[in-house]
């Protein structure tokens, strides 16, 4: 499934803004946890702000699958098309 410009660059925003990270650390394999420092609690923060973009409800037990960035963006994507 090709993932589209928009949704890689919105969910690339808000983890700059949210998380402070630095647009070079956002490649599509990098590990959420263990390379981007984001905690499992953080997945909660990423959930609403996912929801409040993209206008769709995050299932919690979908996100446990989600383990890099490419896994997030293909998350939303597939999501956004069902829609």
């Amino acid at each position: 499934m090709e993932i589209s410009a928009e949704i890689k660059d919105i969910i690339n925003e808000f983890l700059i803004d949210e998380f402070e990270l630095e647009e070079d650390q956002l490649v599509a394999d990098a590990l959420l946890k263990e390379d981007l420092d984001i905690e499992s609690l953080d997945f909660v923060d990423i959930a609403v702000i996912v929801e409040k973009e993209f206008g769709f409800k995050v299932v919690s037990e979908e996100m446990v699958n989600i383990r890099t960035l490419n896994d997030l963006y293909a998350y939303v994507q597939k999501k956004v098309s069902e829609k």
